[in-house]
C-alpha cells in the first residue's frame, strides 16, 4: 500500500521529536501512552485509530510536534485539507526543518486556494527534499503555481530539478514540453514587438518554418537574416544545413562554401567542420574527411556526428579495428545512437565476430523501430524531429 508507507514515513520523520516530555505526571504519562498506541496502530495499518490516538495527544499538549504532524499527514491523505492545514503549520513552526512536512503544509494550503503561502512553502523544500516522491508531487504542484502567475523562467528552474532525478517520468517531461513552449511562444512575441525587422527575428522566423518543414521558407528567412547582420551567430551553419537537405541541386552546391563562412567566423565551430568532413566523404576525398573529423574530435572529444564520420572512413578503407575505439564508447554513453550500432555491426562483420555483429545489427532494428515510430508520432502532432542522416 503506497499511501500508508507514505503515512508511515511522515510518522517516523517526526517522531522522538517533542516527544519524550520529562517529568513524572499523570499528564506525561498519557500523552507517552497514546503515542506509544498511536505508532503502533500505524504499524498495523490502522490509520483511522491511529489518529485518534494522535488528537488525544493534541488535546494533552498541543505543542506536541509528532501528534501535530501525523495528524496534519492522516488528514491530509484523508483530503481534510482544512483540517489538516493546522496541524501542519503547527509543526512546521516549531520544526521548519521538517521539510516532508512543510511539503505537504504546501500543498495543503494550494488545494484551499492559499497560492501565496503555498509558493512559499513549497518553493524553500523542493530542492531539499530526499524522497523522489515527494519531491516530484511537490514540485509539480509548484510549477502549476508558477505557471498560473506565468512565472515561466521559475518553473523551468523546477523542471530542471526534478529532471534530475527522474529523467524520464512522462509528467516531469510532459511539463518541460509545456513549458519549453511556452517559453519559445513568450520569446518570440517579445522579439517580434522588440524588433520586428532584426536579423534575429528573420532567424526565428526560420526556425518555426523549419519545424513545419518549409524548407524553402527556411533558406528565405535566413538569407534576410543573413543580409542584415553578417555576424549574427551561427548564421551561415544554420543557412548551410537548410541548403543541404534541398532538393535543388544548385542549392546544396552553396552549403559547402557557407560551412566553410561558419569555420571563418569561428575557428572552434566542431559542427561546421564536421558537415565539410561529411561533405569531403560524398566526394570519396577520404583523406580530407579524415582531417576534418579529426579536427573537428580534437575541438570536442566525443562528439557524436564526427565520430561517427571518422569511424565510416575507417570502414569504408578497410580499416575497421581503427573503428571500433571509436564507435564502442559511443554505444555505451547513448544506446539510442542507430547509426551508432549500425556501423559498429558493420565494422564486426568485416572483422569476422559474427556475433558482436548480431548483437549491433538487432539492437540497430530495435532502436530504428523506435524511431521510428516517435518520428510517426511527431509528424501527427506536427511537431519538429531532428534531420538525422538517413538510416542505412
Amino acid at each position: 500500500m503506497r499511501l500508508f508507507s507514505f503515512l508511515l514515513l511522515f510518522s517516523l520523520c517526526a517522531v522522538g521529536l517533542a516527544g519524550a516530555q520529562s517529568g513524572q505526571g499523570s499528564v506525561s504519562q498519557q500523552i507517552q501512552a497514546h503515542e506509544r498506541q498511536a505508532h503502533e496502530l500505524l504499524s498495523q495499518k490502522k490509520p483511522e485509530l491511529a489518529a485518534k490516538e494522535f488528537a488525544a495527544v493534541v488535546a494533552l499538549d498541543p505543542n506536541n510536534i509528532d501528534a501535530q504532524a501525523n495528524m496534519g499527514v492522516l488528514l491530509f491523505f484523508q483530503k481534510d485539507y482544512l483540517q489538516a492545514e493546522p496541524h501542519l503549520r503547527k509543526a512546521v513552526e516549531q520544526q521548519p526543518e521538517l521539510t516532508k512536512i512543510r511539503a505537504l503544509l504546501g500543498m495543503a494550503e494550494r488545494n484551499l486556494g492559499q497560492a501565496d503561502l503555498a509558493r512559499v512553502d513549497l518553493q524553500a523544500v523542493v530542492g531539499q527534499l530526499k524522497e523522489p516522491g515527494v519531491r516530484l508531487e511537490a514540485g509539480l504542484e509548484l510549477i502549476e503555481l508558477y505557471t498560473a502567475t506565468q512565472d515561466l523562467p521559475k518553473a523551468a528552474a523546477v523542471v530542471e530539478t526534478l529532471r534530475q532525478g527522474a529523467p524520464d517520468d512522462p509528467r516531469i517531461l510532459y511539463a518541460a514540453y509545456r513549458i519549453y513552449s511556452d517559453l519559445a511562444g513568450e520569446s518570440m512575441l517579445d522579439l517580434s514587438v522588440a524588433a520586428p525587422e532584426s536579423g534575429q527575428m528573420h532567424q526565428a522566423m526560420a526556425h518555426e518554418l523549419n519545424r513545419e518543414r518549409d524548407n524553402p521558407g527556411t533558406i528565405a528567412n535566413l538569407r534576410k537574416a543573413l543580409a542584415i547582420d553578417p555576424h549574427l551567430p551561427g548564421i551561415h551553419y544554420e543557412l548551410a544545413e537548410a541548403l543541404r537537405i534541398s532538393p535543388d541541386l544548385k542549392l546544396r552546391a552553396e552549403a559547402e562554401q557557407q560551412y566553410k563562412l561558419a569555420v571563418a567566423a569561428n575557428p572552434r565551430d566542431e559542427k561546421s567542420i564536421t558537415r565539410l568532413g561529411d561533405l569531403a566523404v560524398e566526394k570519396d576525398n577520404f583523406d580530407a574527411a579524415v582531417t576534418y573529423y579529426k579536427q573537428a574530435l580534437a575541438l570536442a572529444p566525443g562528439e557524436a556526428d564526427a565520430t561517427l564520420g571518422l569511424a565510416h572512413v575507417y570502414i569504408e578503407k578497410d580499416q575497421s579495428a581503427s573503428a571500433l575505439p571509436l564507435l564502442e564508447p559511443l554505444v555505451a554513453s547513448d544506446p539510442t545512437n542507430v547509426l551508432a550500432h549500425y556501423r559498429l555491426s558493420t565494422a564486426y562483420r568485416k572483422l569476422k565476430r559474427l556475433d558482436d555483429a548480431k548483437r549491433e545489427l538487432d539492437a540497430y532494428q530495435k532502436y530504428k523501430g523506435i524511431k521510428d515510430k516517435m518520428r510517426s508520432i511527431y509528424k501527427e502532432m506536427r511537431l519538429d524531429t531532428p534531420q538525422d542522416e538517413p538510416d542505412k
